[in-house]
């Protein structure tokens, strides 16, 4: 028997386990980015208008680090690219991390390799079969990347370049992944690993763009930003993701034979003889696992708000001679145009915070999967406390997160403006968009309760309250259609006054979703559907 025995098979159930998870990250990536193009079109429509654009954006040290070098910005496509560069970079590698993290390490945690490996199947079929499925995503997410930027009227060429080299970064990220998936016994430590490894790449993109040096050539998001799509089309710089995508697929490869099934090669650190008293109570547990990716969530959208609160008093210069690009902020001019952005950009990161919101709801359905709630519910903890302890680390961690991500918005004002009038009203505007998050968290709640093994819908009416509040405006949806999203009725501080009649509907419909959840799994048995 050869090491890559049964590959086929295994490709077979990768492809049936992501019957659903697979298809609604290539639709969501690839309808998002397609959305955001089509929302720049007619936009910049004048060489004094694209001229105005680039003047700004490229004397803007936030706007690089977010969106990439400023190349080919006196064309529609080249600020295509610099609009959506964000956007398709991090949803393809974060989707390449996230499924080989889910085909890799969470399978021999929870112990489905180990009785796989049993049979007749090869020491590298796991991996090899993760990479095939995770790769050929990354490969169909930058072919329908560069059909829809073809079908928006782009040249052809360029649109095919940046597919490509989108699906080059996903290519780069699976091997990355792969390699943390052998250093770790835990899943969530390989996930971490490999988004760390994104965050110092984006870091290292960033430096080198803003200082115009040679640092980010360091990293494989610089070289994959460097193809310059519709501009000079430089096709070179893909061999350098590719090259290293094969040494790590076969440094993988290699650190397989050099470790048992299950175990990571780093050695896990062993616990305290004893529990803390913290542990006792189901609140108390379920900190002890969320603290690390509270931690980081916290951090990252902190950072996320310094980034675009910096751009406070850009926005006036960048948006006053373009009243098309003004009317998505829902404003006219002066004042008025800097509420408009600071409201838009805190409905968006209010939608990313309910994404923080919506996995920790979904490790509820962990713990039952990997019978832990089975063992806490064999002692006199009722279900009823279990569920809700849990869910009282998710809401408190959902105010934690907001708080950091408001606070970063008001600090990095602060900072750029020099005056902190405008402090507590971001922060107050940041937190009221608690009660819609809280309606999401209450939808996914409700779903674990009485249909667990559907709890991706969440995450595609997460999606769509994602394009509502982001490209509604510009993809003129119906008004009725986008107040089915909470974020769209919740007032767009700190631009509209506030709605306190909106807010405690949303919140009495989000306590409405909690009683349901609870209700659902008084109904149905631990760990079924």
């Amino acid at each position: 028997m050869s090491g890559l025995t049964g590959t086929g098979q295994m490709v077979r159930l990768f492809l049936r386990l992501d019957r659903i998870h697979l298809p609604v990250w290539v639709v969501a990536i690839v309808g998002i980015v397609a959305a955001s193009a089509s929302a720049v079109q007619g936009v910049y429509n004048t060489p004094e208008l694209r001229a105005g654009y680039a003047a700004t954006v490229s004397n803007s040290p936030a706007a690089i680090v977010m969106s990439g070098p400023p190349q080919g910005l006196d064309s529609v496509g080249g600020i295509t690219v610099f609009e959506i560069n964000l956007t398709a970079a991090l949803g393809a590698a974060l989707m390449a991390i996230f499924l080989t993290v889910r085909h890799t390490r969470a399978e021999e945690e929870a112990g489905r390799t180990e009785l796989l490996r049993a049979g007749v199947l090869g020491r590298h079929a796991p991996l090899a079969a993760a990479l095939v499925v995770v790769g050929g995503a990354s490969l169909v997410v930058g072919l329908l990347i560069a059909g829809s930027l073809a079908g928006l009227g782009l040249p052809a060429g360029g649109s095919l370049l940046f597919g490509a080299a989108m699906a080059c970064l996903g290519l780069v990220f699976v091997a990355v992944t792969a390699v943390a998936a052998q250093l770790t016994e835990h899943s969530r430590a390989a996930l971490g690993m490999a988004v760390a490894v994104l965050g110092v790449s984006w870091a290292l993109r960033s430096l080198g763009d803003v200082r115009d040096s040679a640092a980010s050539w360091l990293s494989p998001v610089g070289w994959v930003q460097s193809v310059n799509a519709y501009g000079d089309q430089r096709w070179w710089p893909l061999l350098l993701p590719l090259a290293l995508a094969a040494v790590l697929t076969v440094a993988a490869v290699l650190l397989t034979r050099r470790r048992d099934v299950g175990a990571g090669l780093v050695p896990t650190r062993p616990g305290a003889p004893r529990a803390s008293r913290l542990l006792s109570s189901v609140p108390g547990l379920a900190l002890r696992q969320q603290r690390s990716s509270l931690l980081w969530w916290a951090v990252g959208l902190f950072l996320g708000g310094l980034a675009f609160g910096s751009f406070g008093n850009e926005v006036t210069t960048m948006l006053e001679d373009n009243p098309e690009l003004a009317d998505m902020f829902g404003a006219a001019g002066g004042d008025d145009l800097v509420a408009g952005y600071f409201g838009l950009i805190l409905l968006i990161l209010a939608l990313v915070v309910a994404c923080f919101t919506v996995s920790s709801v979904h490790r509820l359905r962990a713990e039952e999967s990997e019978a832990r709630a089975e063992l806490v519910l064999s002692t006199r903890i009722l279900r009823r406390g279990w569920q809700l302890g849990w869910l009282a680390v998710t809401a408190g961690g959902t105010v934690l997160v907001l708080l950091a991500t408001g606070l970063g918005v008001a600090v990095a004002d602060t900072l750029v403006s020099g005056s902190a009038d405008r402090f507590g009203e971001l922060l107050g505007a940041t937190l009221a968009y608690l009660p819609a998050v809280a309606v999401i968290g209450g939808l996914a709640a409700a779903l674990h309760g009485w249909l667990p093994r559907l709890g991706v819908l969440s995450w595609v009416v997460l999606a769509g309250c994602f394009v509502v509040g982001w490209l509604g405006d510009l993809l003129t949806i119906p008004e009725s259609v986008r107040d089915l999203s909470p974020f769209n009725l919740t007032p767009r501080l700190p631009l509209e006054p506030m709605g306190w009649p909106v807010v405690a509907g949303l919140t009495a419909v989000a306590a409405l979703l909690l009683a349901l959840a609870v209700l659902g799994l008084r109904r149905r048995d631990v760990d079924s559907a």
